[in-house]
């Protein structure tokens, strides 16, 4: 019998793993502020996965803002973003967060991470 609950154990642990990004999610709104005559817009990426998630890329290809995004949260690089400073998104407590201005609002899609179940 303990033979049979690792092997489900390790293969549910494969499933969450291999679906890391599809957990991933991310919201945005409108904040009311402009900046520029471009509407503030807020983003919150959320980690559904049940391990954290670290060097979490974004594809950014298009990505354009008016107002300063603060690296440590989300920095630029070619045609992706680093989110959190390559620092884990942990599970379901909290979000990692930041502003943007832009005419019309940015697809942000997972890209790549790195898991963390320690």
């Amino acid at each position: 019998m303990t033979g049979g609950m690792f092997v489900f154990l390790h293969c549910s642990k494969l499933i969450f793993l291999n679906s890391n990004l599809s957990q991933v999610t991310i919201n945005q709104s409108k904040t009311g502020e402009v900046v520029q005559q471009k509407p503030v817009l807020s983003v919150a990426i959320t980690n559904g996965c049940p391990c954290s998630q670290l060097d979490m890329k974004l594809f950014s290809n298009g990505f354009q803002t008016v107002k300063l995004v603060d690296p440590s949260f989300l920095s630029k690089s070619g045609n992706e973003c680093l989110v959190n400073n390559g620092a884990p998104v942990r599970v379901l407590s909290s979000s990692v967060s930041f502003t943007y201005a832009w005419d019309t609002s940015f697809l942000f899609q997972p890209r790549s991470s790195q898991i963390n179940c320690s």
